[in-house]
């Protein structure tokens, strides 16, 4: 049952104004939970680089005492700190000052042990699983839930896509009397309209940026970035190793299988790592940057930029004999594919032009939180009691070819937003239709 207000609102709305208007409604009912938490956490993310930095300020300017330990010293130490252990990657320095930082594998548990550079001794060790960042990245992207997390989490973005087109067309200004109301709030006019107008200005404000975070997140997300996947090895333009991984990752199986393939570096007879660690600073890789030794699969050492900025990352391989150069892969050389998903991937972290980026991300997050609180206040002054309060239905509406083209290509294009429609639909025409009392409650026709 629509409350009067409602009714008289929605007069003189065409049909199809007063369709989008109740999918937007229902779209923020799904998402708006979701957005909050997406914002909150997304916003400590894009904080890494400064967040990191104080986490690890204990060990970053130490006092040097002598001599620099050779790195094989360092990584003997570590090993050894971690009874069991493998050599897995020593983290190149970003200034001479600052504590050693081996990786070393157990059985697939990776630890970063902090060492002094001169004397080797052991200052801290980290569970490489349990950073700040690894749970900020699986509380932002699978709600620490795993796969029904992470497929939750694409079913909230895709519904606030929903909510974010439907949320433009129905503030487009038809018969507007200049920019009041807008693109600036009526003040001074009560409560309905000032609530109503900064949710319409805020959202045509933050609508772009919102909807470029949303996209960009998608290659993530563990059906459409799948399907992504399987598009491009279909077309011949996969990469042979993908830079960004989809949805949850047992990264402990990862580290497993990387470690059985590892080798023992104690005795080779080729360049020392002392000479390659060498040559990997030399590069002067973007950081942070990870020297990793040759495996059973890749006899050759790497040294990797893992740089937010993704443009800027590079991987050079060095030949295990020699230490010489043997090859490297810079951003450039990427697929145009890859390059354009980097590029997005980098500023959606916040990253691509920092601290511009940080803070026009934390601006939208907050635009967002502010579209979030502004949409529940107005439902809740407008909500008859005892029904949920959505726009009213429209008898007898029929969906044309346009609109249905656009629900199908959109279904397409976004498959966990597509199966909801077609659950909603079964459910509306199936189970609701002898729920009366549901029926009634939702504002369907009964």
């Amino acid at each position: 049952m629509a409350s009067q207000v409602e009714q008289r609102e929605t007069e003189g709305k065409g049909s199809l104004y007063r369709m989008l208007w109740r999918w937007h409604f229902y779209a923020g009912l799904i998402c708006i939970p979701f957005v909050i938490w997406l914002a909150v956490t997304g916003s400590i993310y894009l904080f890494r680089p400064q967040i990191d930095a104080w986490v690890d300020r204990d060990v970053a300017a130490l006092q040097r005492k002598g001599e620099a330990a050779s790195q094989q010293e360092l990584v003997a130490a570590a090993t050894a700190a971690v009874p069991g252990s493998t050599f897995a990657g020593i983290m190149l320095p970003e200034h001479p000052d600052q504590a050693a930082r081996v990786v070393v594998s157990d059985k697939g548990a990776r630890t970063r042990v902090y060492l002094h550079p001169d004397t080797a001794e052991i200052l801290k060790t980290q569970d490489e699983g349990s950073t700040w960042d690894r749970w900020i990245f699986k509380l932002h992207g699978e709600l620490m839930l795993g796969t029904p997390g992470s497929i939750m989490v694409e079913l909230a973005a895709s519904w606030a896509i929903v909510m974010i087109l439907t949320g433009l067309y129905l503030w487009w200004p038809r018969n507007a009397r200049g920019l009041a109301g807008v693109l600036y709030p009526r003040l001074g006019q009560g409560p309905k309209r000032f609530w109503r107008d900064l949710h319409a200005v805020v959202g045509v404000y933050v609508s772009a940026l919102a909807l470029f975070l949303l996209a960009s997140g998608m290659p993530w997300a563990l059906v459409w970035g799948n399907g992504f996947k399987m598009v491009r090895e279909a077309t011949g333009t996969a990469a042979i190793t993908q830079d960004w991984t989809v949805g949850p990752v047992n990264e402990h199986a990862q580290h497993q299988a990387q470690a059985a393939g590892m080798l023992d570096h104690s005795a080779h007879g080729g360049a020392t790592l002392d000479q390659v660690y060498t040559a990997a600073m030399a590069q002067k890789l973007a950081p942070p940057v990870i020297l990793t030794p040759p495996t059973k699969s890749s006899n050759h050492w790497r040294a990797k930029s893992n740089a937010q900025n993704r443009p800027l990352q590079q991987e050079v391989v060095f030949d295990p004999m020699t230490g010489a150069e043997v090859s490297r892969d810079v951003f450039a050389k990427k697929h145009i594919i890859d390059q354009v998903v980097g590029v997005m991937i980098a500023a959606h972290e916040g990253q691509l032009f920092a601290p511009l980026n940080q803070v026009l991300g934390v601006l939208t997050a907050l635009g967002l939180v502010t579209l979030c609180v502004s949409a529940f206040v107005m439902w809740r002054r407008r909500s008859p009691y005892g029904v949920l309060g959505a726009p009213p239905p429209i008898p007898d509406a029929r969906i044309g070819w346009g609109l249905a083209v656009i629900i199908i290509v959109a279904g397409v294009a976004l498959p966990v937003l597509g199966a909801s429609l077609i659950v909603i639909a079964i459910v509306e025409r199936g189970l609701l239709r002898h729920w009366p009392a549901a029926r009634r409650w939702l504002g369907l026709p009964a």
